[in-house]
């Protein structure tokens, strides 16, 4: 089910299969099947409406025309620096309203973005967590608010310098500080949970900030070699 919903190969508006045919292409039984539902579900990646089906990722918010526009206005580093006015008080409110179930989840997924493979599915189960947090803190308008930051940053552009910026070290260092925001929450600790996440979202910034700079610096450097005169580069390349 996650290489399907990868695969970019749904129905409409994202919707998967029904049950029996999920079981037909899996050749996996129908309780099997609505067990991996009810898991993928609990994660975030697929949500229910009765009658209609079932789709990929979250139910849409109405704020899809506004965070378009404020992605077309924004840079990744401005998204950031919102995520840190947001999410560190979006951990303590779930340190005080996390339901236990909530915090297994939590790990779970944490644990999923570790053993991920690639660059897409780390960026799905990174955005799984941090949308689980701010879902369990349960205040409408925050979570409004971090809904439209968080489909900003799923646009290619942010993708690109998200992986640009991470390594196997900043991975390792993703996990321990992700755990350490959710043992903040689990212990119901609210400022070591606002403090923990704004940690982790500084240390994003900062990757980010300088990966940001790397490419504008090889963008310039091309930008000279190019106006260069023509017997200068020769000079210079032999």
């Amino acid at each position: 089910m996650l290489a399907l919903i990868r695969g970019g190969k749904l129905g409409p508006d994202n919707r998967l299969p029904t049950e029996r045919e999920l079981c037909v292409a899996s050749g996996a039984g129908r309780r099997l099947v609505r067990r991996a539902l009810a898991s993928l579900e609990a994660e975030g990646l697929i949500w229910r409406r009765q009658g209609k089906g079932t789709f990929a990722g979250q139910p849409v918010e109405p704020i899809g025309a506004l965070a378009a526009e404020v992605n077309r206005l924004s840079k990744p580093i401005e998204v950031m620096e919102a995520r840190l006015c947001i999410e560190p008080t979006l951990a303590s409110l779930c340190a005080q309203r996390a339901r236990p179930e909530e915090v297994m989840r939590m790990r779970a997924i944490a644990q999923r973005q570790l053993e991920a493979g690639d660059d897409e599915m780390i960026e799905v189960w990174d955005s799984a967590l941090h949308r689980l947090i701010a879902k369990s803190a349960r205040n409408q308008p925050l979570l409004t608010a971090f809904a439209m930051l968080d489909e900003i940053r799923a646009n290619a552009d942010w993708n690109s310098v998200r992986a640009r910026a991470r390594s196997e070290v900043s991975l390792h260092e993703t996990r321990k500080q992700h755990l350490s925001i959710i043992d903040a929450i689990e212990a119901g600790n609210p400022e070591n949970a606002g403090a923990a996440m704004r940690t982790h979202l500084m240390t994003r910034f900062r990757a980010m900030s300088n990966e940001v700079s790397r490419r504008a610096e090889t963008a310039d450097d091309e930008e000279d070699t190019a106006t260069e005169p023509e017997h200068a580069r020769r000079s210079v390349h032999g």
